[in-house]
């Protein structure tokens, strides 16, 4: 399966040759996006295209941000990024092939933003970049899906994702009764506004149990 995913990323790569090709990975939380952005862009790269992994959650808000507008217990809703920032950069990655462009990162075990993190060189005709909101109709995510080149949704059976989410929300230091009411309060929330946009994918690929790509349809 990964073998033909990867097979079309390359078919979308051969279409504009004055332009950067992006490819969107959406899904929900825990659903395997970062998992299957990874493995795409390391197989490109074993075949020798200069593919870049540009994830959206760069372009989370800080802490201090998420503080000062009195959203630090939403974190990870639509609104806690900065999603006209993220478009910018999309722009950019897409048109400008003159000079390395830095692209911000997350640090996980931090839980925060770091700037200037990700290299996209001018070598590199494929950009991959995965988040949640890639297909979500409010403002500036439609300027956004405008442009992808396709996106891509990871399915994944929702008891099997919230177990690695309280799983990850543990890992990062919450008490495990912490993380299923971060879950249900936070998470389960923006999932369904995400699970809204499925329609709108060019793809879905089922992730299955191990959060390898699966069967794929559409």
């Amino acid at each position: 399966m990964l073998d033909d995913l990867v097979a079309r990323v390359r078919r979308l790569g051969r279409t504009d040759h004055d332009q950067r090709v992006i490819l969107g990975i959406a899904g929900c939380p825990a659903a395997g996006k970062s998992t299957l952005a990874a493995l795409l862009v390391a197989e490109l790269r074993r075949l020798g295209e200069p593919a870049t992994l540009v994830p959206m959650d760069g372009f989370h808000l800080s802490d201090a941000a998420l503080e000062l507008l009195g959203r630090r217990d939403r974190k990870g809703a639509i609104d806690t990024f900065d999603g006209a920032g993220y478009l910018a950069l999309l722009r950019r990655v897409r048109t400008d092939r003159q000079r390395t462009i830095w692209a911000p990162g997350f640090e996980r075990d931090l839980e925060q933003p770091i700037a200037g993190t990700v290299p996209v060189t001018p070598a590199a005709r494929l950009v991959v970049t995965e988040g949640n909101y890639l297909l979500a109709e409010a403002d500036p995510w439609p300027l956004v899906r405008a442009e992808l080149a396709e996106v891509w949704y990871c399915q994944l059976d929702d008891a099997v994702r919230r177990e690695r989410l309280v799983g990850r929300h543990v890992e990062f230091g919450k008490t495990e009764d912490e993380a299923r009411r971060w879950v249900s309060a936070v998470d389960d929330p923006n999932a369904r506004l995400i699970e809204a946009g499925r329609d709108r994918a060019d793809l879905i690929v089922d992730m299955g149990n191990s959060g390898a790509p699966g069967e794929r349809t559409g």
